[in-house]
């Protein structure tokens, strides 16, 4: 279930945090970064935003995606549809997203 907190800048959620997936013994590796110096962040000013994606080691699917910074609210819902459709890391590298959107920014994300 996905979660917004609209604040300036949002903050969004879903899927598993890091802790819960270890408790649940799986093997991931998380990706995470600051996004303040990427062109959807700058364009708008925004200097504080990041995310942190966590990606099964075997599959590589996304098993949890957190975002803070601009349209957050928006973008975490493409990560809802690729974690209930059990989509890969790989295979949201492979989408051609529109340039520039937010959502473009997923391939690198992951």
């Amino acid at each position: 279930m996905p979660s917004a907190v609209f604040t300036i800048p949002p903050l969004a959620t879903v899927g598993l945090q890091e802790s819960e997936a270890r408790k649940q013994g799986l093997r991931f590796e998380t990706q995470f970064g600051k996004t303040g110096s990427w062109y959807s962040s700058k364009r708008i000013g925004e200097d504080c935003s990041g995310y942190k994606i966590l990606v099964e080691a075997e599959s590589g699917k996304i098993l949890g995606a957190h975002i803070l910074g601009p349209n957050a609210e928006e973008l975490i819902n493409l990560f809802t549809m690729a974690i209930n459709a059990s989509m890969s890391a790989d295979a949201i590298k492979d989408i051609i997203f529109a340039y520039p959107t937010y959502a473009s920014d997923m391939g690198r994300m992951v």
